[in-house]
């Protein structure tokens, strides 16, 4: 696969009804949150974990399509495999002395775990595979407006234990978002992508399944939690040059999203108004609609 050559900004929006998009364990697992403005916050890890599981099943884990950061995977096994692919014993902690065959290593876990040849890799384990930084990198998603976590109360007809068999019910809560709307920015750099020394190998091929499972993840990923939650829109800036034709944050600013006057406490997508600047556009780079 050809490495892309060209630098790629993007927009996505997603948006969760009646459930919690990204709990915090820190605190009882209600809604993360900006404290100062209450806007609702999803983080990068949370949105890579769906993508990864999206192409673990249109993909069904083959190389190069492998992921590596599996759930309750043991990361040295998956560095063996490079060594051994390779023909070279690993030594705990090290890579091999020969620059050609350390970076033979690190090539081998780029050209078979897609995740890894996508966002980057710390493999700097027992069994070290090296370090990779990836192309593409996911900021916090934002809620477009402050979100009000509500804890609602549940019961249950089961217990837990013998001693409670005389119990009729057990009481529990969740936190839901009545309804959010969210905003994630993404980056991906032809750069970093590139086949050189440094370069992943994240090729065009790649890069449409990113944006397919970016598209598809959340049909995949439902639970109680998260029963409705939904992808809206992806707008993709493309660059014509590797190394971008004008500033990221200035492209963001073209889109612009804004809760209709008519609705005080928005509850679905259509309560938003999303509205692109296609108006001169810097020289070098065109907008795309994926979503």
């Amino acid at each position: 696969m050809t490495a892309i050559q060209h630098r790629t900004d993007f927009v996505y929006l997603f948006d969760i009804v009646n459930g919690n998009p990204n709990g915090d364990p820190d605190s009882g697992n209600m809604p993360r949150q900006d404290l100062d403005t209450q806007k609702g916050l999803v983080t990068d890890v949370a949105l890579k974990r769906k993508i990864r599981n999206y192409v673990d099943i249109v993909k069904g884990g083959a190389p190069p399509f492998a992921i590596y950061m599996q759930e309750k995977a043991i990361l040295n096994q998956q560095h063996q495999r490079a060594y051994e692919a390779i023909g070279v014993k690993a030594e705990s902690k090290k890579l091999p002395k020969e620059e050609a065959e350390a970076r033979r290593i690190t090539r081998w876990m780029c050209d078979n775990f897609y995740d890894v040849r996508t966002f980057g890799a710390v493999m700097t384990t027992d069994v070290n595979a090296g370090q990779v930084r990836g192309p593409v990198q996911l900021g916090f998603a934002q809620s477009i407006d402050p979100v009000i976590p509500q804890e609602i109360t549940i019961t249950r007809s089961s217990v837990t234990n013998e001693k409670d068999a005389g119990k009729e019910r057990t009481m529990g809560r969740k936190y839901i978002v009545p309804y959010g709307l969210y905003r994630c920015h993404g980056f991906v750099s032809a750069h970093l992508a590139g086949d050189g020394k440094k370069g992943t190998g994240f090729s065009q091929e790649d890069l449409d399944l990113l944006f397919d499972a970016l598209a598809n993840m959340f049909d995949h990923d439902r639970s109680a939690a998260r029963m409705e939650m939904n992808a809206q829109r992806l707008i993709v800036f493309k660059h014509e040059s590797p190394l971008g034709n004008a500033p990221a944050h200035k492209l963001f600013e073209r889109v612009k999203v804004a809760a209709n006057p008519d609705f005080k406490a928005p509850r679905r997508f259509a309560d938003y108004t999303v509205t692109i600047d296609r108006e001169n556009l810097p020289q070098g780079v065109t907008v795309d609609e994926r979503l």
